[in-house]
């Protein structure tokens, strides 16, 4: 699973290393420094981290190097020029968000690794049915039960993309038939939109830890679930009915019906001792997720505590190699990113930011009704700038919660609809999950572009209905 995507992965990095990239690699240092001389009306802690920022921006949107590494270089910076003690500089990495993800990612690797995961979609796949609508809701319904499982949408898109070729194949049908586009672009699609749904994913954990970071508040996993479900059971019949609309079957009945996929099933062979011991353990992680409100304990501890039972020997099924797979520099981005608030806050350049960038939306934000749509698009638009969704969240989030706990908001709710708002997209470049799925050659550009215009615009309208409505009745308000 990880091999195959990371090998994906990194041959469209390859292939898109251009001039840009270069061009990037050069600018960064030389805005950085631009900023750090130009006479700016600001105190130097303020002015000098504000430097160090536009360098990590420039490079988080060239992509000249991996952003874990960028993040880090970032936080060095910050100590070894003085603008912040080593303890503010890295901060970051002793919050309890970066081991949140790692628990997340180790319990991902033992679910695909295990089998647990294949074995789960092709069971989901046969109860639901084998006619080309039913085979795209089972799809759909597989990938937000994922989420649970694996919390990232490369590692879910790897484990079901396999499937979906299969089952394309079955048909008797071409990559690019209305069969193959519609089924991998809702898999795509939906592998990046459902973990903003739920507290799983780097972006869903990047931002309760900049909330907890900034305000102090922690986003339990409940609350989380509960304040997006509505949206989470329209969403799944919206991208059903959509994809339908958009890509009528050439075939609707899947040759051999059931049969292919119980064949699929009977190769896996028995229940495996890795598969039962890999259930049980994340059962119980979110069994105990689920009742967070009871018992209190963070979701962050009971994720790296999932995650490091599923590495322990006899206990759990992952080795030292499989460990050693996992993508650390997520690990290192979000530590970074963390910092660079840290030291934001600490040198009053957040104040800066928060005033520079939120001066024409404040008379907006005071009712409910249009506040989240304001800052629903405000973040879409923003997307477009940077378009990886984690740099998009590290560079702005903070600033959104700093606002929100200027003013009397809900810092809880803001951050929830920016995070929310990062799920919508057009083009393949703005997410990774998005170009491991266009690399397999089952849709192109313009497919991507129709379904994600109806997906963005319908969700927009979720947003403008649930938080008004839905999230007081949760407890969930827009001020304070």
């Amino acid at each position: 699973m990880a091999g195959h995507s990371e090998a994906v992965v990194t041959a469209r990095a390859e292939e898109r290393f251009s001039i840009r990239m270069l061009a990037g690699a050069l600018l960064g240092p030389l805005v950085g420094l631009a900023m750090w001389f130009a006479p700016l009306p600001l105190e130097a802690p303020a002015h000098h981290a504000l430097a160090v920022v536009a360098f990590m921006i420039v490079y988080w949107i060239t992509e000249p190097i991996d952003h874990g590494m960028t993040a880090l270089a970032g936080c060095y910076l910050f100590w070894v020029l003085h603008v912040a003690s080593f303890s503010v500089a890295f901060s970051g990495f002793a919050d309890s968000t970066p081991w949140f993800l790692l628990g997340a990612m180790l319990m991902g690797e033992a679910a695909a690794r295990s089998g647990l995961a294949r074995r789960i979609g092709y069971i989901v796949m046969r109860s639901i049915g084998v006619s080309y609508p039913r085979l795209l809701l089972s799809i759909i319904i597989l990938v937000f039960i994922l989420n649970f499982l694996v919390p990232s949408g490369m590692a879910q898109l790897a484990i079901v993309a396999p499937i979906v070729i299969g089952i394309v194949a079955a048909f008797g049908l071409e990559p690019l038939s209305n069969v193959g586009r519609g089924m991998f672009i809702i898999l795509s699609y939906t592998c990046g939109l459902f973990n903003k749904m739920i507290l799983a994913g780097g972006a869903s954990i990047l931002t309760a830890g900049i909330v907890r970071k900034v305000s102090g508040i922690t986003i339990y996993w409940t609350q989380f679930l509960i304040a997006y479900l509505p949206a989470v059971l329209i969403t799944i019949f919206a991208c059903w009915g959509i994809v339908l609309w958009l890509y009528p079957p050439e075939k609707r009945e899947l040759p051999g019906g059931r049969r292919f996929l119980q064949d699929a099933l009977d190769k896996m062979g028995p229940w495996t001792a890795d598969e039962k011991k890999t259930l049980f353990w994340l059962a119980l992680v979110i069994a105990l997720w689920a009742t967070d409100k009871l018992h209190h304990v963070r979701p962050e501890v009971v994720a790296l505590g999932g995650g490091l039972v599923l590495a322990l020997p006899k206990l759990g099924v992952l080795g030292t190699r499989a460990i050693r797979e996992v993508n650390f520099l997520l690990i290192i981005f979000l530590g970074g990113v963390l910092s660079m608030g840290e030291v934001l806050m600490h040198t009053k350049a957040l104040d800066v930011i928060s005033n520079a960038m939120m001066g024409w939306m404040t008379p907006l934000l005071g009712n409910s009704w249009y506040a989240a749509s304001v800052l629903y698009w405000t973040a879409f638009a923003y997307h477009f700038i940077l378009a990886s969704e984690l740099s998009m969240l590290s560079t702005s989030l903070p600033m959104i919660v700093h606002f929100a706990q200027a003013h009397g908001y809900n810092p809880v709710a803001f951050a929830m609809v920016w995070n929310f708002a990062s799920g919508g997209k057009l083009f393949v470049y703005q997410s990774s999950v998005l170009i491991l799925g266009y690399s397999y050659g089952y849709f192109e550009a313009k497919d991507l572009l129709r379904v994600g215009s109806w997906l963005t615009i319908l969700e927009g309208l979720l947003l403008f209905v649930l938080v008004p409505l839905y999230w007081p009745l949760i407890g969930l308000h827009w001020l304070k």
